[in-house]
């Protein structure tokens, strides 16, 4: 059985007498003379023995605390953006663009029409009729200048009058055409960027050795680099040279001094000759070029525009920088 609480332990002491609880004697009905100490007191005590809540209590109320939204600190590195690696820059201005479309179809006829004209002016009192020109030495030729399948290739016999009708022509647009290219070069100042440097010529050399797969590493790549500008100014050159000699052969007797400083109407013949044949030649290896370059250079000349990467020059810091 459990133990009776009031049951003195073994061991323990003498318990002694409990008191009876006095109730707390309020004040006295009618007595207003109460010690203003004596009422906290009391409701503290009474309040220690029980509370009953009534409408003046105020009783704690728990509210929900909303859960808090975790923060995201980035730190520097996080926030900055990534470095680009590639620009589009602006490479080939509209003139220019336009005057070298302009210009390969114009160029094409008039070399197509050039050689009709020469298989007819050729001398047929030669032993070789319509092939004057050849490429040897001395007495030994090794190739001449068309073969017969050639000529019927391109049905070239006894088409004269056509020739001179094409081939005087277009001589206007492409006179025209090349002075307003040369015009624009030295006005817009893209002419620095065209013509040879002091550097240009081994430049040139270590791009064909590169381009022959006898060595690697190509120089520094600027809008052009030296063989290009060698080639390109060149070209400009053999426009000239070419409306010079046209011309001498065009009208010999008005322009006689001309005809005789080329050294006479055969030599000038001879000259404007192989120009065109310098012409055809830088054809060929542009073409060449192009296609190993790849779309992004072809691109450059149809939008202007370029892929380069972002740690290369700027074009406008090489043309403030000259």
């Amino acid at each position: 059985m459990p133990e009776d609480p009031m049951k003195p332990q073994e061991g323990a002491g003498p318990i002694a007498p409990t008191e009876a609880v006095k109730p707390i004697a309020g004040p006295a009905e009618g007595d207003v003379n109460v010690s203003p100490e004596t009422l906290p007191v009391a409701v503290k005590e009474v309040a220690a023995v029980e509370v009953v809540p009534d409408a003046t209590t105020a009783v704690p109320v728990s509210l929900p605390v909303p859960a808090l939204t975790p923060v995201v600190i980035a730190t520097e590195q996080e926030t900055k953006k990534p470095a680009a690696t590639i620009l589009l820059e602006k490479k080939h201005p509209l003139a220019i663009r336009w005057m070298h479309w302009v210009n390969f179809p114009v160029l094409f006829t008039m070399i197509w029409s050039g050689l009709l004209i020469y298989w007819n002016d050729s001398d047929n009192a030669y032993q070789h009729p319509h092939a004057v020109y050849r490429v040897g030495v001395g007495s030994l030729t090794l190739v001449r200048m068309f073969p017969p399948w050639f000529w019927k290739a391109i049905n070239a016999p006894y088409r004269v009058t056509e020739g001179l009708g094409y081939h005087f022509f277009f001589m206007w647009l492409f006179a025209i055409n090349g002075i307003l290219y040369v015009t624009y070069l030295l006005i817009s100042g893209e002419w620095r960027l065209l013509v040879p440097e002091r550097r240009s010529v081994r430049d040139a050399i270590q791009v064909t050795l590169v381009d022959l797969h006898l060595r690697k590493g190509l120089p520094p790549q600027k809008k052009y680099n030296g063989a290009q500008r060698i080639a390109y100014s060149a070209v400009i050159l053999m426009g000239l040279g070419s409306l010079v000699t046209g011309l001498s052969i065009y009208k010999p007797t008005q322009v006689h001094w001309v005809t005789t400083l080329l050294g006479g109407y055969e030599m000038a013949r001879w000259e404007h000759f192989w120009l065109t044949m310098g012409f055809c030649a830088f054809f060929v290896v542009h073409v060449v070029q192009v296609v190993l370059a790849g779309w992004n250079n072809f691109r450059s000349m149809v939008s202007g525009y370029e892929i380069v990467p972002a740690t290369k020059a700027t074009l406008e810091e090489e043309r403030s920088a000259r």
